[in-house]
């Protein structure tokens, strides 16, 4: 299979009466993104600010088991320089920062676990999830890597800075019913089979409303939080982190499946 059908296949993306809904599609690999992945989810939330007749986007993960399980490891096994680190990082933010800024509002189907795929579910504008939701960022319990100052802030601006916090710092996911109490969830549904349906509903009713009020707003918000993260203030830690001796032993522990030894170093 070549890499467009290749693509094609772990990214699905449909479009019907002005709702389109993108699908991670990799269930196998827990729907862990490649980088083709992200750079499609980009091309779309891109398009559609050219699009009138688009209105709404669904984001959804396929199987029962997670949302998005965020960057495919074995990418990082390639990592070889403090340039790398920065480089990543940087793609990550400008993907997500297109996500974010989508001229459309984008609603996110969350079925299961969305851990690596938190920073995605946190760029859209509504999220709805079925009891097996689960959200964090468990990275001091599996790589031992870090997240940019942008993704920090958007998972802050969500649940707080406290909880945030607590999420990172004892390696935890908050569950359904947590997420629903923190606002994070706008509502979880009855089963997973009534989880797309719902969010079908959802997405028809924002349709409906004026495009230029809801564009403006996701843009005015976006802004306000902006200008509090000066470009580049976390290049410093993003390097210590991701050219550290825990780091590599962080992804070939995942790689291997066995429990990370970490040094400090």
């Amino acid at each position: 299979m070549d890499d467009t059908a290749t693509l094609e296949a772990d990214l699905l993306y449909e479009v019907s009466d002005g709702i389109g809904r993108i699908t991670f599609n990799r269930p196998q690999a827990r729907n862990a993104l490649t980088f083709n992945m992200y750079r499609r989810l980009a091309e779309i939330c891109m398009a559609a600010g050219n699009d009138r007749s688009l209105k709404v986007l669904i984001l959804t993960g396929a199987g029962d088991k997670a949302f998005a399980s965020g960057t495919d490891i074995n990418q990082f096994r390639a990592f070889s320089s403090p340039q790398d680190a920065i480089d990543y990082e940087t793609r990550i933010d400008q993907v997500l920062g297109t996500l974010e800024q989508c001229q459309v509002p984008i609603i996110a189907a969350i079925n299961g676990v969305c851990a690596g795929g938190a920073g995605i579910a946190a760029c859209c504008d509504i999220r709805i999830g079925t009891r097996t939701a689960k959200f964090g960022f468990p990275i001091a319990r599996t790589l031992g890597n870090c997240l940019s100052m942008d993704n920090y802030a958007r998972a802050a601006a969500l649940i707080g800075l406290a909880r945030l916090k607590d999420l990172i710092m004892r390696a935890r996911l908050m569950d359904a019913q947590e997420m629903l109490a923190g606002g994070l969830l706008s509502e979880v549904t009855a089963d997973e089979e009534s989880l797309l349906p719902r969010a079908q509903s959802l997405a028809e009713e924002v349709a409906s409303l004026a495009p230029l009020t809801l564009w403006a707003t996701k843009e005015a918000l976006r802004r306000v939080r902006d200008r509090l993260i000066p470009a580049g203030a976390d290049a410093d830690l993003i390097v210590a982190v991701y050219t550290s001796r825990d780091f590599k032993e962080g992804v070939e522990a995942f790689l291997a499946k066995r429990k990370p030894r970490w040094t400090g170093a």
